[in-house]
């Protein structure tokens, strides 16, 4: 038996993964576990967690491999600076002290990070490429046997766009864009303009886009970016700071869009909706471009796709439509998080050439990869919490979780392992009915504590995927966008045609307005019965009520926080807002049930970003 321990940490996301023989045992994010939204810490719990799942001690760990090379990194740091200079002074001088403190001699901090746990023999750490790690957490979990592997995102040491093909077990690199080229850097420096945060509110821009029209796309194009044919493209960095300052954006770039970025209270207009669109509709022509581009010269069917670039589920969902690759396949934790499990994939495949064994579906077991608690454990946690529970049958869980939601209750769904990567998939939820015309402004509002415009999610069950939306495959990890089934759209009134901005949530555009966006497109979750019966489960019992055949699935949090991880976490969330019914395994809470004294203050308790 091998065991390989990936870890990623140091920027945001951090996680640990852990494969033994190849296979996929767990893997977590760090901020679960702390409870601080993309926690960029050394990952000691999430390294602790893997290891337990794997019946391991760190002694027992034979191969440990960080998810980048850091003197790679810091080599384009200081090119990047020498080339700027004296711009950009403010900026070396503050982020050199840490580079040469710790960063730097990485191998020997993240020796120093164990002994929290215990000694490491530095022989067993190994380091990857960035790019190659996300490349690797692409292919390999795939169903194919042979790729083309895109991965995109803001920089890793000095690619920002890798183009490779995966074979067998053995992943070759053919082409690369370098920073400060960067889709994912463009992509966030609208979000700071927008008043989002960087790293963490790229998604809200996703959401506002469908709100505006892309009336800025021809700037975009002909003063921020050169395009080319193949979808290559170099960003003018006179608009840019990013390189070598404290913001992503400069004067000159507020100067062309004739306004100063949003402040994070300020109210968004429309004319932060059209930019949004505009960005959003950049991005799209690109990749479709790489795409095509791509198919054209290496004629193979398969895509694989990773990078934080590849969350970007409207875009993935027009790479599906335009059917320009017969299979796409996307890496759940596409993001950082998911660079641990791919240098940890790397070494044991691509470079010591262990065989691959090929699942038809995927080897990442639904993404559930995270810790379970069992029903004695939530049941005991439950009692000191001094929560008042009740406890079924498996059946009657589904049967009174399934009659909550029909009766328009915001429900709180805790089953079996937590989801790794930024998506609940059904393990730790808030789920309610898609059907209701007023949910998604109680979600927002009363559960969510979030913006107004921000869209919600369906979990369908996968045989009827294509009998409410214009989509006929599966989409097990939520990263595609599709338009609801024009059957189930409604026409819309000439007076309301007229409607612009946030007023738009207004309409009521489909039989199941609640995930609908205001573009008449969801972003789809596909269920099935093998990764998660339980949740198949209750969609089914849902269905057998009501005749539709999905919930709303979001995730179960709150604004500002991460998931939940634990049932203490669940309770706490459920205690903190609206949410009316808790279902922890076979526990069921009711809200009017619990004593008023557990209350929580969520808007004193977080900072909501």
């Amino acid at each position: 038996m091998v065991s390989v321990l990936g870890i990623s940490s140091y920027f945001h996301d951090s996680a640990a993964s852990l494969l033994i023989d190849g296979e996929i045992v767990a893997a977590a994010q760090e901020e679960r576990f702390t409870r601080k939204k993309h926690d960029s810490s050394f990952p000691l719990n999430a390294i602790n967690y893997v290891m337990i799942e794997g019946n391991l001690t760190l002694k027992d760990i034979d191969y440990i491999v960080f998810y980048e090379k850091p003197f790679l990194k810091f080599d384009r740091l200081i090119e990047t600076y020498i080339g700027y200079a004296p711009i950009g002074l403010m900026s070396f001088m503050k982020s050199m002290p840490i580079w040469l403190k710790e960063k730097l001699f990485l191998k020997q901090l993240i020796l120093n990070e164990f002994k929290q746990i215990d000694e490491v023999d530095s022989n067993k750490i190994y380091f990857s490429d960035h790019h190659l790690s996300h490349a690797a957490s692409a292919f390999y979990p795939s169903p194919f046997e042979e790729s083309v592997i895109l991965t995109a995102d803001g920089v890793g040491e000095w690619a920002t766009t890798t183009v490779a093909i995966g074979k067998n077990n053995k992943i070759s690199v053919k082409k690369e864009i370098n920073f400060p080229h960067s889709l994912g850097l463009l992509y966030s420096s609208f979000t700071y303009y927008l008043g989002f945060k960087v790293n963490s509110g790229e998604y809200k821009l996703m959401g506002l886009a469908p709100y505006g029209e892309p009336c800025y796309t021809d700037i975009i194009t002909k003063h921020l970016m050169d395009i080319k044919c193949d979808g290559s493209f170099r960003l003018d960095q006179k608009y840019f700071n990013y390189s070598t300052g404290l913001t992503m954006t400069n004067e000159k770039f507020h100067t062309l869009f004739g306004r100063e970025p949003r402040k994070q209270k300020e109210a968004i207009e429309q004319f932060h909706m059209d930019i949004a669109a505009s960005i959003q509709a950049v991005i799209e022509i690109v990749i479709l471009k790489i795409c095509r581009s791509l198919y054209d010269e290496y004629k193979i069917k398969n895509l694989c796709l990773a990078g934080g670039v590849a969350l970007n589920c409207v875009a993935n969902g027009k790479i599906k439509k335009e059917k320009i690759f017969e299979n796409l396949w996307i890496q759940p934790a596409a993001g950082d998080a998911g660079g641990s499990l791919g240098a940890a994939q790397a070494l044991w495949f691509n470079e010591m050439k262990n065989n691959r064994v090929i699942n038809k579906n995927d080897s990442m077991k639904g993404s559930y990869l995270g810790p379970s608690y069992s029903q004695q454990f939530v049941e005991e946690e439950l009692s000191k919490l001094g929560g008042i529970f009740h406890t079924f049958s498996e059946d009657s869980i589904y049967e009174k979780t399934a009659n909550a939601i029909s009766e328009q209750k915001a429900v709180g769904w805790f089953q079996g392992r937590m989801e790794f990567g930024p998506r609940a998939l059904g393990a730790r939820s808030i789920l309610a009915d898609p059907r209701s015309e007023s949910m998604q402004q109680l979600l927002n509002s009363k559960i969510k504590f979030r913006e107004s415009f921000r869209p919600f999610a369906p979990s369908v069950l996968e045989e009827s995927v294509s009998k409410w939306f214009e989509i006929d495959s599966q989409s097990p990890y939520m990263l595609l966008v599709a338009e609801v089934s024009k059957s189930k759209q409604h026409k819309i009134k000439n007076e309301d045609k007229k409607i612009i901005g946030i007023d738009k949530l207004k309409i009521k555009r489909s039989d199941i307005p609640a995930v609908t966006h205001v573009d008449c497109s969801a972003r789809i979750q596909t269920v099935n019965k093998i990764n998660n019966t339980k949740y198949y489960n209750l969609i089914k019992k849902f269905s057998d009520i009501t005749g539709c055949e999905l919930l709303i699935n979001t995730s179960f949090n709150v604004r500002g926080e991460p998931i939940v991880n634990t049932p203490e976490d669940a309770f706490k969330c459920f205690m903190g807002t609206d949410i009316e019914v808790l279902v922890i395994e076979n526990c069921i809470l009711y809200k009017e049930e619990q004593d008023p004294k557990l209350k929580i203050n969520y808007k004193e308790e977080f900072e909501l970003d």
